[in-house]
């Protein structure tokens, strides 16, 4: 039971219809979500993460609203969460668009109340790994760009100061290692070493 309550996820449901949501909270008792807030569908979907900070999003509605999608693309891209929603709509369209609005479990036609458990449980472990994927490829990126200006600055010693290769390299590591610094940081300084003798020859 201890172990439950430290893993409650809090959870905002996006429902109308009262009945519904009193299925849907029945459905997740005795579970690691909690539903915490029932709102409307016309109220600020922004204002209400931003407000109640949630864990998790449930959104039941017959079709999504552009507010919605839009609201759901910004969180996605400022303060990701796992998304579910259950529409009506059985459209490849209107799928897509959610899909793309970040939506990480999107439910087709009627709750089934003794799924909803287990369709959360796939939505967040999938929002996890998309997470991680996420954040591995940008510090793929990152590192491939350090890579490239350290490269940057070894041509340029090698240009300007007639050093090998591996002369470059380690007067770079040298200086990095002297000063404390990245050797990112200390090639972007030879750089801009580099621009400001270019402009005054």
């Amino acid at each position: 039971m201890q172990k439950q309550q430290l893993n409650e996820l809090n959870v905002l449901l996006i429902e109308d219809d009262k009945k519904k949501a009193d299925i849907l909270m029945s459905a997740l008792d005795h579970s690691q979500y909690c539903i915490k807030h029932v709102a409307s569908s016309g109220m600020s979907l922004l204002k209400q993460v931003e407000q109640l900070q949630p864990d998790v999003i449930i959104i039941d509605v017959e079709s999504p609203s552009r507010d919605i999608l839009d609201s759901l693309s910004i969180i996605s891209h400022a303060n990701p969460k796992p998304v579910v929603m259950f529409s009506e709509q059985e459209d490849t369209e209107t799928i897509n668009q959610t899909v793309k609005s970040g939506v990480s479990a999107y439910i087709a036609g009627d709750i089934n109340p003794v799924r909803v458990r287990s369709i959360l449980d796939t939505a967040v472990a999938r929002f996890s790994e998309y997470q991680a994927l996420k954040s591995e490829l940008v510090k793929t990126k990152q590192k491939l760009s350090s890579q490239r200006v350290v490269e940057q600055a070894k041509v340029w010693l090698m240009e300007t100061k007639s050093l090998t290769e591996k002369e470059a390299y380690h007067r770079i590591r040298k200086m990095a290692m002297d000063n404390s610094q990245k050797l990112e940081d200390v090639a972007k300084n030879i750089l801009s070493l580099a621009q400001m003798l270019e402009k005054s020859s």
